[in-house]
């Protein structure tokens, strides 16, 4: 077995097979990996099958498959697990494999991610989103707006958007997710991810950076903005949900990570859907 710490050399190897998998978790793409490798200490493991040794935000080992776990040989796999905590993040779909006696499926609701409807963010339809269509008049009102692609001449001005939004958040940024995003802006074409950058009365307001995770599913990694300009989330969700193409009928917001100001604030959006992720662990 080889053991190695994932760098930006392992694009070829797993960007394929994270696409093969075409599942809407939103751990399962390359730039995901990356970006956060250093938070989740993620290392590559190649032997007879290929996976991702990582630590969870709340301290555990665990391995993460590059392909569909129900394809693998079980007392490997079985072999595999003993060296970790558990398995993660395993589909629900999967998990007609696994059976009681020799694995226990657990949950832990920071783990999920938050997916919604595009027609709806792209409406904020509904009784429950007409804070959102409030919000978003409002600044339709106040500010002269303009939204564009992120493209490589408007980098910098992502960076200002950045910047600005670690100072407000008054956090240290190993605290925040600053250089993971940072990378992101720095490696924009490398990593294969997209974006929307947002103007209000002529400056840069905000940002959102995200790629597409299967047919049907687009993710956002990142989305940042400066508070000064209220309504700017709203805008931004709004004006990007419009403007994707129409194959993409969810997006994913990612999870919470147990902190209650992003609960708070991908809650109120409300999402269509929960997507839990298993741990699974060997008894």
């Amino acid at each position: 077995m080889q053991i190695v710490k994932l760098n930006i050399e392992h694009k070829d190897l797993l960007f394929p097979r994270f696409k093969a998998i075409k599942t809407t978790l939103s751990e399962y793409t390359f730039a995901n990996l990356y970006l956060f490798r250093n938070n989740h200490e993620y290392e590559v493991l190649l032997d007879k099958e290929v996976f991702i040794k990582g630590r969870s935000y709340d301290g555990y080992t665990y391995l993460m498959p590059t392909f569909d776990i129900r394809t693998i040989d079980f007392s490997y796999l079985k072999e595999m697990m003993r060296t970790v905590a558990f398995l993660f993040p395993i589909p629900e779909n999967w998990l007609t494999v696994f059976n009681n006696e020799d694995f226990e499926i657990a949950y832990v609701a920071g783990d999920a991610d938050y997916v919604y409807g595009v027609e709806k963010m792209s409406t904020y339809g509904g009784r429950g989103l007409h804070k959102k269509r409030n919000l978003l008049k409002q600044f339709l009102r106040s500010y002269q707006h303009d939204a564009q692609p992120l493209t490589n001449d408007r980098l910098d001005e992502a960076r200002f958007i950045l910047n600005d939004w670690q100072i407000i958040s008054e956090s240290k940024k190993e605290e925040t997710d600053y250089e993971p995003c940072l990378e992101a802006l720095d490696r924009y074409e490398e990593l294969i991810i997209c974006g929307g950058i947002y103007y209000a009365d002529s400056e840069p307001a905000g940002f959102v950076l995200g790629e597409e995770i299967n047919e049907d599913t687009f993710v956002l990694h990142f989305a940042k903005a400066r508070t000064k300009f209220k309504g700017i989330y709203q805008y931004m969700f709004n004006t990007f949900a419009k403007i994707l193409p129409l194959k993409y009928k969810y997006l994913n917001l990612e999870q919470d990570l147990d902190k209650e100001n992003l609960r708070i604030f991908k809650s109120s959006y409300i999402p269509d859907e929960m997507i839990k992720k298993a741990r699974v662990k060997l008894r």
